[in-house]
């Protein structure tokens, strides 16, 4: 049935969509900024983790990090040789794929490199993410554990039992193989042993100066996880890991979406 011209939607809220409004705003900001700032790196984050996000902003107060959807940012900078903003903008556009950041900072390609090339900040890993060791739980008490905790760990599929108010690890667990992405219960199992797999980690992949000069830059990512780690049963006093294996470098997820909002994350 063909639609009625008169057949149209009233909406009764007084709120204005401000989608093209914000989008606007957030490419005059980039454009602006372009102008006052010598260099622009392109970026990628492993494990996005808000908290640390913001703590790289705060040390960097002095310049300005731009994190939203590629298609608004490239608009911005100029998506051809035609209608770019600056000098070989239109470099930078091209090279924003998938999730990918602004910096734009005064401070030196040496300074930027050195503190991103170690900023490695261990956390605990996410279901959803690609597991980068193999890790196992040996069999035995587990006295630090709460009594009360465990019909949550058999739930979670670990073989316990309890024995005078004492959880008891009843056989060797392997929690997760490496490579296996992770599912909710592996994840917890991990943070309820205090085990940090993921790694929050800012790849930087390119730079731009106000000369026009872009150049990419290939980084490999660096890890001294061993392949394996075995988890004993918690003691008081004693460490909690043994590792055994050779490094390895975790593997790079790299996540193609361009579907996120449109964010400004402003350090001023």
């Amino acid at each position: 049935m063909p639609k009625s011209k008169r057949d149209k939607k009233v909406s009764l809220t007084q709120v204005q969509k401000k989608g093209l409004e914000l989008k606007q705003k957030l490419i005059e900001k980039i454009r602006d900024t372009v102008d006052r700032y010598q260099r622009i790196f392109t970026f990628s984050v492993d494990n996005m983790r808000n908290a640390e996000l913001k703590s790289v902003r705060t040390t960097w107060k002095d310049s300005r990090f731009f994190f939203g959807k590629n298609k608004v940012m490239m608009f911005a900078l100029g998506k051809s040789k035609e209608d770019e903003h600056q000098k070989n903008l239109y470099k930078v556009s091209a090279h924003l794929r998938g999730q990918m950041g602004l910096m734009f900072t005064n401070a030196s390609e040496e300074d930027v490199l050195k503190y991103f090339n170690g900023l490695y900040i261990p956390d605990f890993a996410r279901s959803g993410t690609t597991a980068t060791q193999t890790v196992i739980l040996e069999k035995g008490p587990m006295p630090d554990f709460s009594h009360a905790l465990e019909p949550q760990l058999r739930q979670l599929g670990l073989p316990t039992e309890l024995k005078r108010g004492v959880i008891h690890l009843m056989r060797e667990h392997t929690v997760c193989e490496k490579g296996q992405v992770l599912n909710p219960e592996q994840c917890r199992i991990l943070k309820h042993f205090g085990h940090k797999m993921a790694d929050f980690h800012v790849t930087v992949t390119g730079i731009w100066n106000n000369t026009g000069k872009f150049k990419k830059i290939k980084q490999k990512q660096q890890s001294d996880r061993p392949e394996s780690v075995r988890v004993k049963p918690k003691k008081k006093d004693e460490e909690v890991m043994e590792f055994e294996g050779g490094d390895d470098d975790d593997e790079e997820e790299e996540n193609e979406s361009d579907e996120e909002e449109d964010i400004d994350e402003d350090s001023d």
